[in-house]
């Protein structure tokens, strides 16, 4: 049998079946051609985790889109907050929001989990996400292509090239057609649009224009494959943060980064999808929040902090006033203009420990 009926009936991914294959953990498996052909009597190893995994600390992985409002320039306040029991006690991890996932992947590169789960609404980043996680090879190859028709261009080349990809990424997503072309559309205009944005119209369209850099990552194999082999058994949804309710129990920390509430009426950065996360959005969130803590879920929240723009705005410290509320420091990147971009401060809200 082939690799992908051999993940069928033992229900795990092609990909784990071909890890296992390639440590000689299946007995009687040969490579035929580019695929591994597997005797019909052949079982499933009672430990299916790939010997690739082990040690962890060895294979780091990161995040393999730039993102606006990316966490990993304050990984180090939040690692500060993840529970003491986390990878022992606390056996499980969710991430609703999952973005760009700088928290998913350092949990991913610190800690062995039981079982982790990610949503996120936006469609296409959750393809991508599921296109690595099972067609990781396909998805490469698809990658280098673009990677070599785009560097060696000029900029007359490469404008046209850029909004091609981007009329075809639009023409896709609005059949709500999740492929291998789709993850590999997503990744590339990522790579090579202006401050690696995402932003939609009120027609869903992303319309982020081309941005200036000359040598952009385009196809970056080693992290794509070390991304492809942590999220083998990652439950991967695309929906409402509320949809993770049935995952999360007693065991679970649980890191919430939900589009942030914008600072000014002008400064808003909210058009991540056609559907807006405003103040109404943001309370179900928090009261969604004391629903988790009743069940003994551990929970951190980042936001925007409102007293950058007004120092009497108490929003989230009323909305958060039964939980802790650390400030901490951040850098703002999203203005265009460079002299309007510095630090502002941003809040950490968690329902465990006391926030600093």
């Amino acid at each position: 049998m082939s690799a992908k009926e051999a993940s069928e009936l033992w229900g795990i991914s092609q990909r784990r079946v071909a890890l296992l294959c390639s440590e000689n953990r299946i007995q009687g498996a040969e490579m035929l051609g580019n695929m591994w052909l597997i005797p019909d009597a052949a079982t499933k190893p009672d430990d299916a985790r790939s010997l690739r995994f082990q040690p962890i600390e060895c294979m780091p992985v990161k995040p393999f889109v730039k993102w606006a409002g990316g966490k990993a320039q304050i990984l180090d306040e939040i690692r500060n907050l993840y529970p003491e029991g986390l990878g022992t006690t606390i056996t499980k991890y969710a991430e609703p929001f999952v973005g760009g996932g700088a928290v998913l992947f350092d949990i991913l590169s610190r800690y062995e989990l039981e079982k982790i789960y990610i949503s996120d609404i936006n469609r296409e980043l959750i393809a991508t996400y599921s296109c690595i996680r099972d067609d990781v090879e396909e998805l490469v190859q698809v990658l280098r292509q673009m990677e070599h028709e785009y560097l060696p261009g000029s900029e007359d080349i490469r404008k046209p090239y850029y909004y091609e990809k981007r009329r075809r990424f639009n023409e896709l997503k609005a059949k709500q057609i999740t492929s291998v072309e789709v993850a590999a559309l997503f990744v590339f205009l990522n790579r090579t649009c202006f401050n690696g944005l995402y932003r939609v119209n009120r027609n869903g369209e992303f319309n982020v224009p081309i941005g200036n850099y000359r040598n952009p990552t385009i196809c970056d194999e080693n992290n794509l494959t070390a991304v492809a082999e942590r999220l083998q058994d990652v439950e991967i949804v695309c929906g409402d943060f509320r949809e993770s309710r049935r995952f999360i129990d007693n065991n679970t920390f649980v890191y919430f980064d939900p589009p942030y509430r914008p600072l000014t009426k002008t400064a808003s950065f909210n058009s991540y999808a056609k559907e807006e996360f405003g103040d109404n959005e943001q309370i179900q969130l928090a009261r969604f929040i004391e629903e988790l803590s009743r069940k003994g879920a551990v929970v951190v929240a980042s936001n925007s902090d409102p007293k950058n723009a007004d120092d009497k705005d108490e929003f989230f410290d009323e909305l958060y006033k039964k939980l802790s509320i650390s400030r901490i420091s951040a850098s703002r990147a999203i203005n265009s203009v460079g002299k309007k971009r510095g630090k502002v401060s941003e809040l950490l809200i968690t329902n465990h420990g006391k926030a600093n």
